[in-house]
């Protein structure tokens, strides 16, 4: 099984672009953050005719989140546990039907800029919603896989200039903390296993500044398993390419294989 997420800067902004990447990729499920949508704004029946079953916890003009799988969907979740009086739409998640099933929640963390302020104080609540939603999915000892743009950058190797970030809110010790705390708990970060922590690997290059002339990127898109899928996990990919191409998304796919 092929899992992807993908930040795409607004779905209907860049449909066309992320339809072609669909169908030479051939994901079996995919986790889509910042659609910039309501529900009934995205392009369900693009996906449909291309075979996918789509689930989406849209919000209008900001955030939002989809699934897009070839097998059903079922036991769909829209946001997270203990989310009384958050009404953004940044995680949704879902069982993937299949020989073996797997759980799957696509996020999108908040950026939590400027520090220092309540935008910082939300980012580390939510990591700590979702630190405690995954201790509650390790206790059901199934395979399941935390996908999404976390808004973090982990290790200095996953920054082309870390100088650069050091009073940005996905870089501080607090967000790079929380992050660790996840892995703690016994979740694996795809891409550091299944590359041997390959420095220089970004899934983010700034629209401004010339960052992707220069790879003057970071790694903020991230999959974490756990024990059960890290078993079957058999390789990880950066799909580097894709930032190239016309009216790109300002992250690319992380594409995440299971041998299940």
């Amino acid at each position: 099984m092929r899992i992807a997420t993908w930040n795409v800067n607004s779905i209907n902004a860049r449909l066309e672009t992320v339809l072609t990447w669909f169908k030479e990729a051939q994901p079996d499920v995919a986790c889509l953050q910042e659609i910039k949508c309501v529900d009934e704004k995205f392009p369900t029946e693009a996906f449909e005719s291309l075979g996918y079953n789509v689930a989406v916890h849209g919000q209008k003009s900001y955030n939002g989140v989809a699934l897009v799988s070839k097998t059903p969907l079922e036991d769909v979740r829209r946001g997270l546990p203990e989310g009384d009086g958050d009404d953004h739409a940044r995680y949704i998640e879902a069982v993937v039907s299949g020989p073996r099933p797997v759980r799957v929640g696509g996020l999108y963390l908040p950026n939590g800029n400027p520090i220092g302020t309540d935008k910082f104080a939300y980012k580390l609540d939510w990591m700590r919603r979702l630190n405690l939603h995954a201790r509650n999915l390790l206790a059901l000892e199934e395979p399941f896989v935390l996908a999404g743009d976390y808004n973090v950058i982990p290790n200095e190797t996953d920054c082309e200039n870390p100088q650069a970030w050091m009073g940005d809110a996905l870089f501080q010790p607090e967000t790079r903390g929380a992050y660790r705390a996840l892995q703690w708990l016994g979740l694996t970060d795809a891409h550091q296993a299944a590359n041997d922590n390959a420095p220089h690997a970004y899934t983010f290059w700034d629209y401004q500044a010339g960052a992707w002339q220069k790879n003057n990127g970071i790694r903020i898109d991230h999959a974490l398993l756990s024990p059960q899928a890290a078993d079957c996990l058999t390789a990880c990919e950066i799909h580097k390419h894709v930032r190239g191409r016309d009216k790109p998304s300002d992250h690319v796919p992380l594409v995440v294989s299971l041998d299940l």
